[in-house]
């Protein structure tokens, strides 16, 4: 991991990476590596690289009680990293899908209470009024089981899948509804309250 530590200038420090796929914030996009290599205040922006000399990830941020390193670090995978700079580049701005639903997580005992052979997909709980999904049809007590042909099998993939497509594209949901599989098309939509990430920076 690669940055300027406390402002004292160019260092690295090496580790393990522990896991991928952490989630800090609960956000939608949330997609962290963790690492125990040394990450400090002010290495933020620096990369992580692996052996072979690959960029791999964008330090972030610090699990620390003290403000100060104890092994447990993130980064933004390289692979996110550049296609929010895609975006960037191209509209100035990054654009995330929203549909405007509620999730839950279908354990054993809801899906049997759904008549579903197993606790695979995402139960939505609740449709915003004049959302993406209400607008399409799309009903509390649903159960999306994909996006398109990306798999749905918990409310993360549902919130990545989602956030994964342009605003204003049309995508297919597949669903069951009374344990019969329906497919509901719905234009997606940019959540009216979503700060946006700006090329020139400033903030609206």
């Amino acid at each position: 991991a690669m940055g300027n530590p406390f402002g004292l200038g160019g260092a690295a420090s090496s580790g393990m990476r522990w896991a991928g796929g952490r989630r800090r914030c609960a956000g939608p996009s949330d997609d962290f590596i963790q690492t125990d290599a040394s990450i400090n205040p002010g290495n933020s922006g620096g990369p992580l690289f692996n052996t072979a000399g690959e960029v791999v990830g964008v330090n972030t941020a610090i699990f620390s009680p003290s403000g100060g390193n104890i092994g447990i670090g993130f980064a933004v995978p390289s692979a996110l990293v550049q296609g929010v700079v895609a975006q960037l580049q191209q509209n100035g701005r990054v654009e995330r899908g929203w549909l405007g639903v509620s999730m839950q997580k279908l354990d054993s005992d809801l899906a049997g209470a759904l008549s579903l052979k197993d606790a695979k997909g995402t139960l939505i709980g609740g449709v915003e009024k004049d959302g993406p999904a209400a607008r399409a049809g799309v009903q509390p007590g649903d159960v999306i089981t994909a996006v398109g042909d990306r798999a749905v099998t918990q409310p993360r993939d549902l919130a990545e899948a989602v956030a994964a497509v342009k605003p204003g594209s049309s995508v297919a949901l597949h669903l069951l509804r009374d344990g019969k599989p329906v497919e509901q098309r719905v234009t997606l939509g940019q959540a009216p309250d979503t700060r946006e990430a700006r090329a020139t920076g400033e903030e609206r």
